[in-house]
C-alpha cells in the first residue's frame, strides 16, 4: 500500500512541481500495477489497468497531503519530483465486514468502500447471516428479514457476565441496497462478496421458517457457538438453493460465500449441495476451512483459511485456492493490548507491529502446490463492535498494517510505525476516521466495567 510511497528514483534531486492534473497511458505490466512520473511537464500515470490507474490515483492523492482527504479546504498546489513504480504483491486484499451481529447502515458500508479504495485494498467480503441477524431481502422468503432482521435485546459484553442491553437490535439490505453498494465498489475497483452463513450461525433463518432447523428457537440474543443448526432435509437444500439463486442476481461478482465453519458434524452434506449449486450457476464457492473437513470439496472450491494456517496448506495442496485470514493475525475485533482500558478484551492480543509483521505465505511451501494463494483478508467481526465509532476504533490503524503487508514485497520497513505515525494518521483525521490512538484509546472509547474474554 506504500503508505508514504517510496520512489524508485527522484527527478532533479527530489524538487516540487506544481500539479495541474495528470495523463493516463496504458502499457503491459502486472495487474493492478503502475508507474507514476512527477515532474515540471506535470503528471504522467503508465497502468497495466483500470485498477492500476485507480492506485496509482491514490498514491497521488498520498503525495497532495492530508488535505486531498477532505471535499473541501485549500488544495496543496505542489507535489514532489518523483518516479514511482508499483504494484500489488496479493490479488486479494480483503476485509471482512461482520453485518450480522451488528447492523451497519448502507451510508456505513459505502463509507467502508471508500476507505478501502484509500488503502488499495480490493475485496470486501460481507457476512450477511448469522444466529443474531439476517440483513438480506429475499422477496421469495419475506420472513427472514420480517423475523429474521432483528432480535429482542444483545449480549453486552462476554456471554457469562449476564450482561444484556435491553433493548431490540436489527436492520437489513434491499436488493437495491446491495446492488448499489456492489456497482459504488465496481467503480473504484473493489469486488464484494457476499456470505450466507451455513449450516450453523443459522438460528435467524430457523426462527423465520422453523422448518429449516433441527430445533426451533428466536433470533439469538447471545454471542458465541450456537448448537442449533440447519437440518440434512432436501427441502433445506432447495430453500438455499433458491436463496443463492437470489443472493448471486443481486452479486454479479465470481466469489459467493457460503460460510461452512463452526458446526461440528453438519458441515458435509448441504455445504456440498450449495457448493455444486454456486458452482453450476458459473460462480466460485467461498467457505471457511471447516469445509475440508465435510469430504471432498468440489474443484473451484475457495477455502478461507482462519484456524491458522494449516487447513490452508492442507487446502492448497489438493488443489484449491486459497485466501488466508489467521485469527491470531487479522482478527480486527481482538483486544490491541494487555492494557484494562481496551474496550471488552477478547482474543489475543494483536497489536499493529504484530500484524505488521506477519508473513502470509506460510512457511514450508514450496510454490509448486496445485492451488493458488489468492492473498490475505482481515476479519472484524462485531459481536463488541456496536457502533460504526466502535468498528472504526478496531479496524484503524491496524487495517493501515494490514494494508501494506498485502500490498509491498515481504520485506519490512523499519520505520513503518514512524511513517504510519507522521504521514497516514493525519489522512485518517482527515477522512473522519475515529481510529484508535497509538499510545491508547481516548477516554470516550473506553467501556469500564464490561467484561470480555480475552486470551
Amino acid at each position: 500500500m506504500n503508505l508514504l510511497p517510496r520512489p524508485v528514483s527522484y527527478v532533479d534531486g527530489g524538487k516540487l512541481c506544481a500539479y495541474q492534473g495528470w495523463e493516463t497511458v496504458l502499457v503491459d505490466g502486472p495487474p493492478g500495477g503502475y508507474r507514476l512520473l512527477s515532474s515540471d511537464d506535470g503528471v504522467l500515470i503508465e497502468a497495466h489497468d483500470a485498477a492500476g490507474e485507480m492506485n496509482a490515483l491514490q498514491t497521488l492523492r498520498q503525495l497532495l497531503g492530508p488535505q486531498a482527504f477532505r471535499v473541501a479546504g485549500d488544495r496543496p498546489a505542489v507535489i514532489p519530483a518523483c518516479e514511482i513504480v508499483d504494484h500489488p504483491r496479493f490479488e486479494w486484499r480483503g476485509v471482512m465486514l461482520d453485518v450480522a451481529r451488528h447492523f451497519l447502515p448502507k451510508r456505513e458500508v459505502l463509507r467502508w468502500v471508500e476507505l478501502l479504495s484509500a488503502h488499495k485494498l480490493n475485496v470486501l467480503h460481507l457476512h450477511l447471516t448469522d444466529d443474531q441477524g439476517w440483513r438480506f431481502e429475499s422477496k421469495r422468503y419475506p420472513k427472514l428479514t420480517e423475523i429474521g432482521s432483528w432480535r429482542e435485546d444483545s449480549r453486552f459484553g462476554d456471554r457469562r457476565s449476564a450482561g444484556m442491553k435491553g433493548r431490540p437490535h436489527g436492520g437489513f439490505y434491499t436488493q437495491d441496497d446491495l446492488r448499489e453498494i456492489v456497482e459504488y465498489a465496481r467503480q473504484r475497483h473493489i469486488a464484494v462478496v457476499p456470505e450466507i452463513d451455513i449450516p450453523g450461525h443459522s438460528q435467524a433463518a430457523i426462527a423465520a421458517y422453523p422448518e429449516l432447523g433441527v430445533h426451533g428457537g428466536g433470533v439469538w440474543t447471545d454471542w458465541g457457538i450456537n448448537e442449533r443448526v440447519l437440518n440434512t432435509a432436501e427441502s433445506t437444500a432447495d430453500f438455499y438453493r433458491n436463496v443463492f439463486d437470489e443472493l448471486m442476481d443481486v452479486f454479479p461478482g465470481e466469489v459467493i460465500g457460503l460460510g461452512g465453519d463452526e458446526a461440528p458434524g453438519h458441515e458435509g452434506e448441504l455445504v456440498r449441495a450449495i457448493a455444486e449449486h454456486v458452482l453450476r450457476a458459473g460462480r466460485r464457492p467461498y467457505g471457511w476451512d471447516e469445509v475440508m473437513e465435510s469430504g471432498p470439496l468440489p474443484a473451484g472450491t475457495i477455502v478461507a483459511s482462519w484456524r491458522g494456517v494449516a487447513g490452508g496448506v492442507t487446502a492448497l495442496r489438493e488443489g484449491h485456492d486459497v485466501v488466508m485470514c489467521p485469527e491470531e493475525f487479522v482478527y480486527l475485533d481482538y483486544r490491541q493490548s494487555e492494557s484494562p482500558d481496551e474496550p471488552i478484551p477478547v482474543g489475543t492480543v494483536t497489536t499493529l507491529e504484530k500484524i505488521y509483521g506477519w508473513e502470509p505465505v506460510p512457511a514450508g511451501l514450496t510454490g509448486e502446490e496445485p492451488g493458488r494463494l489468492l492473498g490475505a483478508q482481515a476479519n472484524i467481526w462485531t459481536e463488541h463492535l456496536d457502533s460504526a465509532r466502535r468498528v472504526d476504533y478496531a479496524a484503524f490503524p491496524r487495517l493501515a498494517a494490514f494494508a501494506e503487508v498485502v500490498w509491498s514485497p515481504a520485506e519490512k520497513d523499519p520505520n513503518f510505525v514512524q511513517r504510519l505515525e507522521e504521514h497516514h494518521l493525519p489522512r485518517l483525521d482527515a477522512l473522519g476516521v475515529e481510529y484508535r490512538p497509538l499510545t491508547g484509546p481516548h477516554p470516550w472509547q473506553r467501556l469500564p466495567g464490561i467484561p470480555g474474554l480475552p486470551r
